[in-house]
């Protein structure tokens, strides 16, 4: 039954007033919301055993044997994330209280992310848990804590003769997708990942089948355009050795959203990450709605006459972006459009004659997120706003650029900031004199950015704890075309688990040799240059740090 917003409910989203007198919950009324809860919980885990499985695919006959995993990260995205989102397009949509994201509804557990030298990880060692399943260093990407190469879930699935793809919206070479492609004791060292990533120096050739996401920078020098130190063009040795390379939104489309794909693929749509979903123009970058899609209907053309299937990592990659700049405009956006793919994405699961399951995790939290921030000094308020994040055009990445690049008087500065800046696209029509005149006089981007995201989460009562990662427990989703497989996603992941043992599922799902990829790839190079080399030319070479700041900003992060 559909729960309607009532005049009541919508007032306490958009303007609840303060509460006065503040009662204990009587007894009766707890007991009451635990026998809701236990009945709740009952009647979901059956839905889920009956509906998180396609019934209309029990039996394959062309290779009984033959299985897909598709693995999806959210990179950043914690619980609060989740609760943020659901709110929010409820508000917008004007849909009812009971209204869920399709992630919601495929919920089975939570896994602990920390890494092997700090109970908070990082990216870099939050997806080796995943793809090398072990516990490795904050910022070492498919190596252990020693710094020696680790054999990856998508090498050893290579190895046995299933495809492999990887699509993300930051950089390819950035650290969740070098995790599983890669081995570097640095995840900072993107240009030795990007050979990795192409087969080179790597003991093992070309393991992956397909890339989707940013990142041209590293594949090319300076006097091309991008940032290598060696000045080497890596894409046009790849375009040389076979690679199906695209660029641009037209190249993108020419692939009829995977029909006609050419393997091996590189698609590098942006040079640096692709745009924030709130700043993205669909006319020059595809969404990951598309390119998830793309790169499913690929893999299952290019093996449907094969008795070996896919692995597949797809990351929602700008949420952890966005949390770490707090801003919950970007947040949503980036939840939704992720929520989108993973929609997408079931769909052709369900029409596919391979079993296959799907899971979705995060890597870790990043923000620490709140639905709540007490504004005053008095009693908080038990309300949040999402109508200024509704209310918000653009992200404080791509606004802080527009007002640090303003030529003009300081007056025409500061008048350009309050009509175009916070009352057109954020749509704050309360600030005060001390926030334009801040604003106004900051010459650092990640101020101004830091400044007009706090502008729009204050207003929201939207609360952060940090511009890092945090270390709380984050959700597992999953999903499967047969019955037997969706029991055994449920045997294996349901409850609490360490990062490791989904990794360590999809292994034993698909019988992968780890130990074996690990023998071959002992003596890989895992560092190309000392950082302080790259430090040094990004100080001392001024093109250089044009090119690199984006990408160095969001390194150091």
């Amino acid at each position: 039954m559909l729960i309607k917003l009532t005049e009541e409910n919508v007032s306490l989203i958009r303007n609840s007033p303060p509460r006065k007198n503040l009662r204990r919950p009587k007894r009766k009324a707890i007991i009451s919301s635990i026998t809701i809860t236990i009945v709740a919980i009952t009647i979901i885990l059956f839905y889920g055993f009956n509906n998180n499985s396609s019934s209309s695919s029990s039996s394959f006959p062309k290779h009984p044997n033959k299985k897909n995993v598709i693995l999806f990260i959210t990179d950043g995205m914690g619980p609060a994330s989740l609760s943020l989102t659901r709110s929010y397009r409820q508000f917008i949509e004007n849909l009812p209280i009971n209204d869920t994201l399709t992630l919601d509804n495929h919920l089975i557990g939570s896994s602990r992310t920390r890494s092997s030298d700090s109970l908070i990880t990082d990216s870099a060692a939050g997806a080796t848990a995943f793809s090398c399943i072990l516990k490795t260093k904050n910022n070492a990407v498919g190596v252990n804590d020693q710094y020696e190469p680790c054999g990856t879930l998508l090498e050893a699935a290579k190895l046995d003769g299933l495809m492999t793809g990887l699509v993300v919206t930051t950089r390819i070479t950035d650290a969740t997708p070098a995790a599983f492609s890669a081995h570097s004791n640095s995840r900072f060292q993107e240009d030795l990942i990007a050979l990795h990533q192409l087969g080179k120096h790597n003991n093992l050739g070309r393991v992956v089948d397909l890339m989707i996401g940013g990142g041209r920078s590293h594949f090319h020098g300076k006097d091309d355009g991008g940032v290598r130190i060696d000045g080497r063009n890596l894409i046009d040795e790849a375009i040389n050795d076979g690679w199906n390379y695209i660029d641009d939104r037209e190249t993108f489309d020419s692939l009829q959203l995977g029909k006609n794909v050419s393997f091996p693929l590189l698609a590098l749509l942006a040079e640096n990450d692709i745009p924030f979903d709130l700043d993205r123009n669909p006319e020059e970058y595809p969404s990951l709605q598309e390119q998830a899609i793309t790169a499913v209907n690929a893999l299952v053309e290019a093996t449907k006459d094969s008795d070996k299937g896919f692995f597949l990592m797809i990351e929602g990659s700008r949420i952890d972006h966005a949390g770490h700049e707090n801003d919950p405009a970007a947040q949503v956006r980036e939840v939704l459009a992720f929520d989108k793919a993973f929609q997408s994405v079931l769909e052709l699961v369900d029409e596919m004659d391979t079993e296959t399951i799907v899971l979705s995790t995060s890597d870790h939290e990043t923000g620490g997120l709140v639905t709540a921030r007490q504004v005053t000094k008095t009693y908080p308020e038990y309300v949040w706003y999402p109508l200024y994040l509704q209310n918000a055009k653009h992200s404080g990445e791509f606004l802080k650029s527009k007002i640090l690049s303003f030529e003009g008087t300081l007056d025409d500065k500061k008048l350009f900031i309050e009509k175009k800046i916070l009352q057109d696209i954020l749509q704050i029509d309360d600030y005060n004199n001390d926030d334009v005149n801040a604003l106004a006089e900051m010459n650092n981007l990640d101020d101004i950015q830091y400044k007009l995201n706090d502008m729009v989460s204050f207003r929201a009562q939207i609360g952060w704890t940090t511009h890092g990662h945090s270390a709380v427990d984050v959700n597992i989703y999953g999903y499967a075309n047969t019955k037997s497989s969706w029991y055994h996603i449920l045997d294996h992941l349901q409850g609490n688990h360490e990062n490791l043992e989904i990794g360590e599922f999809i292994r034993q799902y698909l019988n992968l040799d780890l130990k074996d990829v690990t023998k071959r790839i002992k003596n890989v190079k895992t560092k190309l240059y000392d950082l302080e080399k790259i430090q040094e030319i990004e100080e001392t070479d001024d093109e250089y740090h044009h090119l690199a700041h984006q990408i160095l900003k969001a390194k150091q992060l």
